[in-house]
């Protein structure tokens, strides 16, 4: 075998020695790249130690027994500076990039009322999508359930509910009682599950918000602030995009129609392209409101809190969407012309298909979109082997000569280098057909 090894390595090498003669220097160069100690060989192979190479080459043991393995500056943000709100603390977010578009006292804790339930739903939501529980599980109503006060749906001790029939009354009807049905199902108790709420706020980087209950009843030291509630907005409308389902019904029922159902939240009728989310009130936190809605392709995070009125929370949340759809949109970071693919030299596959790291769009005022350029820049050609992410180039959008985003482009696959007896074999390939 040894043997065999060496004459077909003596003949491959006398190959390379006239490989340039023959027309297939391209492939010499390469395997010089991975080799250098070839670039001095001139055909002579009684001078060449080629058992003692290819034992350096795989690692083995002299003789060797075995083969090789081988955003600028515009109006818009003039235009935020002077926009008014009459709430104490208010903020807007674009919720695929996270940009925040409006703040006026985003990071002041205050009392949220039952937008606390925005959390609470997403702990159910994020339960229903691990699997955890399912929509038609059914739920038991306790006693300590039944005792919430504020807006309920009025369970009974003994009854039982299903999962959606609660998360509907929670969403919707803005149920204490159900809420708390639903924190001890998941839980075991309410105490429980706030610990868990005031987890996954740590975990979302809410740091002005400290939960002592699921519902958002008055208790002294339960705050959050318009930051911290667009945060987990955007964690539940991103994540679990089937709450909407249940955001942006208007009326409906529980216990086969004989309850009505009235969403708390005017804005799913009177507000084109809303789709949700939260409102609460009480007389120590006043009017809040986490409102969603999409036009376009880009759905907006619209935060009030501490308004005076009802009507002042909804007008609020209605300038701040008005303002982000009248001066923002999502572009494509891509650029019209897609990069050819890059080749791949002693790839086991000639050539990699350029690819961008992230599809996310890029947020930018409107009067920008058509002044956008983008500047595409990819190798030439890559080494083997290739790692599926491996930066190959870049896009970088500017506008106006300012730079918005630089996006990396990577590799769509893998791809493995050839190990030397198949660049030899690529090699005699080329040779014969030359």
């Amino acid at each position: 075998m040894k043997r065999f090894i060496c004459a077909a390595l003596v003949f491959a090498l006398a190959l390379f020695a006239v490989s340039a003669k023959a027309g297939i220097a391209e492939e010499r160069a390469a395997l010089i790249e991975a080799y250098p100690e070839l670039e001095a060989f001139d055909g002579d192979v009684s001078s060449w130690d080629a058992e003692a190479w290819i034992g350096s080459l795989c690692g083995c043991p002299e003789p060797c027994e075995c083969p090789p393995p081988c955003a600028c500056d515009s109006a818009a943000h003039e235009t935020a500076a002077q926009l008014i709100i009459g709430a104490p603390a208010a903020l807007l977010m674009e919720k695929e990039t996270g940009t925040v578009l409006f703040a006026q006292n985003e990071r002041e804790p205050r009392p949220p009322a039952s937008v606390t339930k925005v959390m609470t739903m997403l702990l159910i939501m994020e339960a229903l999508d691990g699997g955890v529980v399912t929509f038609d599980d059914k739920v038991p109503v306790s006693a300590y359930a039944m005792k919430m006060g504020g807006s309920q749906v009025y369970l009974h001790e003994g009854e039982q509910y299903t999962v959606r029939e609660l998360l509907k009354a929670i969403v919707v009807a803005s149920g204490n009682d159900a809420s708390v049905a639903m924190a001890e199902y998941l839980a075991g108790s309410e105490e429980t599950f706030v610990a868990r709420m005031n987890e996954r706020a740590a975990e979302l980087g809410m740091t002005d918000t400290r939960f002592l209950n699921c519902s958002g009843l008055p208790e002294d030291g339960h705050v959050t602030s318009a930051r911290d509630i667009a945060l987990m907005s955007r964690e539940l409308t991103m994540r679990h995009p089937g709450i909407r389902e249940y955001s942006t019904i208007w009326m409906d029922s529980l216990r086969d129609g004989t309850f009505t159902l009235s969403n708390t939240n005017k804005l799913v009728r009177f507000y084109p392209g809303a789709t949700g989310l939260k409102t609460g009130s009480t007389s120590l936190a006043r009017y809040c409101l986490s409102a969603t809605a999409e036009r376009g392709g880009m759905e907006l995070i619209a935060v009030v809190m501490a308004a005076e009125t009802s009507d002042i929370r909804f007008e609020s949340a209605r300038k701040l969407l008005d303002f982000g759809f009248a001066n923002y949109e999502l572009a494509p970071a891509y650029p019209d012309r897609i990069p050819l693919p890059v080749p791949v030299t002693l790839g086991v596959a000639s050539e990699v298909m350029p690819e961008l790291a992230s599809d996310e769009r890029l947020l930018v005022e409107k009067m920008q979109t058509k002044r956008l350029e983008r500047a595409v820049t990819v190798a030439e050609s890559v080494t083997a082997p290739v790692e599926k992410g491996q930066k190959l180039g870049e896009v970088v959008v500017s506008c106006d000569g300012h730079t918005i985003a630089t996006v990396p482009i990577v590799a769509a696959d893998a791809v493995p280098r050839l190990n030397l007896w198949q660049i030899f074999a690529r090699m005699l390939r080329l040779f014969f057909m030359a």
